[in-house]
């Protein structure tokens, strides 16, 4: 028997219990969560407009394919296949953008091939950090990020360099 199957309906009727014991307006409470919650949303569009707009500026301008072949040798040399250097450039700023990147690397190379693991690896183990902080910080007016960006990205770049490192080292 899998107890997990309870977990849920376990969660919403000890809320509701509790509410009634507290003598709380579900129903008001519920609609004042969620008018706080489409205030959020609507406050958070026009960040979001723009990084995605930027992200496919860069993209349609071939900026990103000429940032990458400068980037190549370097990425070489650290073991990174340059095959996915666009989806190290771009998985920090867009998850749909990153998505159809490993698409391309797994149509291309294929998902058992090194760039098309690095690739999966890489998805796995990183973040959209600028989406996410803006998603975040964006929520709660947090406009001075100080060490986040610095930390969040240094977390990236070492997801990236290792997962190289990993996937040669358990499968090649």
């Amino acid at each position: 028997m899998n107890v997990t199957v309870y977990i849920v309906p376990v969660v919403i009727c000890t809320i509701l219990i509790c509410a009634a014991f507290k003598k709380v307006d579900i129903l008001k409470e519920f609609s004042k969560g969620a008018a706080d919650g489409l205030k959020t949303a609507v406050n958070l569009v026009p960040t979001l407009a723009l990084l995605l707009t930027a992200i496919g500026m860069f993209r349609a301008s071939g900026a990103l394919n000429a940032v990458t072949s400068m980037l190549s040798k370097g990425a070489e040399f650290i073991g990174l296949p340059s095959e996915v250097l666009p989806l190290v450039l771009l998985k920090p700023f867009s998850g749909s953008g990153s998505i159809a990147i490993i698409e391309d690397i797994f149509s291309n190379y294929g998902t058992d091939s090194f760039a098309g693991r690095v690739a999966s690896v890489i998805a796995g183990s990183t973040e959209t950090t600028f989406y996410t902080i803006a998603v975040y910080y964006g929520a709660v007016n947090i406009s001075k990020t100080r060490h986040t960006i610095p930390a969040a990205l240094s977390a990236d770049i070492a997801g990236f360099i290792l997962s190289a490192f990993f996937v040669r080292l358990f499968f090649y």
